[in-house]
């Protein structure tokens, strides 16, 4: 418990903990404000998200860069996988849909973008392991394929009339594609070819991970909690983004990814400004190839569970066009393995036009998104 303590009074972000309470308090006393409990629940998650940061890079200390990006992008991508399936049980597709595509690009681009900014802001140039780039793009590239497919027959005019049983069974078929291509993908880099993914940079040796058991307590704990917390910010989303004049697409695209990818930030960040740029990138890649590899397919097939109807894999068009050019970008920096500040600045550059352009012309409310 003094490793938690501890963490609290050297973390200012941690201090926002104090809005957990204050979440539930206002949602029973509070609940006809949902603006007020979106806003709450936002300063709830991002803590919670960093709590599982730091319990993550704790056992990510005993297991190496390589597993240890992993884990985080895993754990990090836990917190995000609770919220869609809030929203899927809620019904609410179009969320549910922008925010796996917007922590796609999220986490292939602002990720390694402000992880290159500040890892060079601190280090002249950084280096990394660029074959784990290289996969982990491929298979970005391999997920882009398998949602532009429906995506683009589900508006022609033969498959139309047969929509939306085609759809869904395409769904369903390519989501076991893609779950049996990440599994493959793991087995590739961390069991017959582990030796081409070496991590390099420096390590801090005098980092103090907390216990092992305090570690996994703290993961089981802090994701209980968080599943509460997205409960409460998915029925406030709708409401509160009218009121603000946010799209739930854009909430979902945006707002969303970057919530509920903060733990996964606050680890690459930190990573990058120790030199660990091998962390970063296996934090930022890992957790977009595994959302669009393993959590959108595990969406689509808990929806035949848990929703209220089906979702398919069938997103709306500027979606896959801001996926696609997600992949082909960070596939174009990474290839030399060097970075320095000045290629975050570019990456970042990418992702804020995709961001001004969806808060400025936002997609429609059905259920694909515009057209």
């Amino acid at each position: 418990m003094s490793h938690i303590l501890k963490a609290v009074r050297e973390t200012p972000l941690l201090w926002l903990l104090a809005f957990v309470p204050v979440v539930f308090a206002a949602e029973h006393f509070a609940g006809h404000s949902p603006t007020l409990l979106f806003v709450l629940s936002v300063l709830a998650i991002v803590p919670l998200a960093a709590m599982l940061s730091l319990a993550t890079e704790s056992v990510a200390a005993k297991t190496g860069d390589a597993v240890g990006g992993l884990l985080n992008a895993t754990l990090g991508n836990l917190t995000e996988l609770v919220i869609a399936i809030a929203a899927l049980r809620a019904g609410e597709y179009m969320l549910v849909k922008a925010s796996v595509a917007g922590a796609i690009v999220t986490n292939a681009m602002f990720v390694p973008g402000m992880s290159f900014l500040l890892g060079g802001l601190k280090y002249h140039v950084q280096e990394f392991n660029h074959a784990t780039a290289r996969v982990q793009a491929s298979l970005l590239f391999l997920a882009t394929i398998a949602l532009m497919v429906p995506s683009l027959l589900h508006r022609v005019d033969a498959v139309a009339e047969a929509a939306p049983q085609f759809t869904g069974q395409l769904s369903v078929g390519l989501s076991v594609l893609l779950i049996v291509g990440y599994a493959l993908g793991l087995l590739f880099t961390l069991g017959t070819h582990r030796e081409f993914f070496a991590s390099g940079g420096h390590h801090d040796e005098d980092e103090a991970p907390w216990p092992i058991g305090l570690a996994l307590a703290t993961l089981v704990v802090v994701t209980v909690i968080v599943a509460l917390v997205s409960e409460i910010f998915v029925a406030s989303a709708q409401s509160a983004a009218e009121t603000m004049g946010m799209s739930r697409a854009f909430v979902g695209f945006v707002v969303v990814a970057l919530v509920g990818g903060a733990a996964e930030m606050a680890s690459a960040f930190a990573g990058a400004r120790k030199d660990r740029l091998d962390l970063s990138m296996g934090i930022a890649l890992g957790a977009a190839s595994q959302i669009a590899l393993f959590v959108a397919p595990v969406l689509v097939l808990l929806s035949y569970v848990v929703g209220p109807t089906p979702i398919d894999l069938s997103f709306w068009p500027g979606a896959v066009v801001m996926i696609l050019v997600s992949t082909l970008t960070i596939t174009l920096v990474t290839t030399t393995g060097r970075s320095a500040w000045f290629v975050g600045v570019l990456v970042l550059m990418v992702y804020l036009v995709f961001a001004i352009t969806l808060y400025l012309l936002p997609p429609s409310n059905t259920a694909t998104g515009p057209v």
